[in-house]
């Protein structure tokens, strides 16, 4: 299988190149990544479990789906491709922002990325890729907060980040399907 390249990018997410994605991640360079948050009608956040194989962060707890966009990919349709790949269905997506972040892993790696975040809405169960998934759930926005104090090592970085800093943009982007 031919490894993947990641958008390699300057800081105004204009890109300057192409790298093999682990690669990029042993030199720390910054890339493109995004990361979607799907929300059903009761304000609940689809929970992934990362699969147990994954070169970092496995077992972690996090959001939707996440990855990087292809060279010549929209943010929307990598965001919407790995949804689908991920978790097995396809509905609209939303940018609501974007951030930069630098977290080194155990094993050497370290995520360098500028991180797309997109939020959908959804109300069925997903039909997981267990060579990407290992479980999931629904949570709501306030309980993941909670458990993420209390339990901080269940979580990726970037979900942490995400909720850290970027909170108030979850909490206003209450579901369109609730009743």
């Amino acid at each position: 299988m031919i490894e993947e390249n990641v958008i390699l990018v300057n800081e105004s997410d204009e890109q300057i190149g192409l790298m093999p994605k682990l690669e990029a991640h042993e030199k720390a360079v910054l890339h493109r990544a995004f990361s979607v948050f799907i929300l059903n009608s009761k304000n609940e956040i689809m929970l992934q479990q990362r699969a147990h194989h994954k070169y970092h962060s496995p077992l972690l707890w996090t959001n939707t789906c996440c990855s990087h966009q292809r060279n010549g990919e929209t943010n929307i349709q990598a965001g919407s491709r790995r949804l689908f790949e991920e978790m097995g269905f396809k509905v609209a997506l939303k940018e609501l922002f974007h951030f930069i972040y630098k977290a080194p892993f155990d094993n050497g790696l370290t995520e360098h990325e500028l991180d797309h975040v997109m939020i959908g809405y959804y109300n069925d169960a997903p039909v997981i890729n267990p060579d990407e998934v290992e479980s999931w759930k629904w949570m709501k926005i306030e309980d993941v907060k909670k458990d993420m104090e209390i339990y901080p090592e269940l979580y990726t970085i970037w979900f942490k980040i995400i909720f850290d800093e970027f909170y108030h943009f979850l909490e206003e982007s209450r579901s369109p399907l609730a009743t």
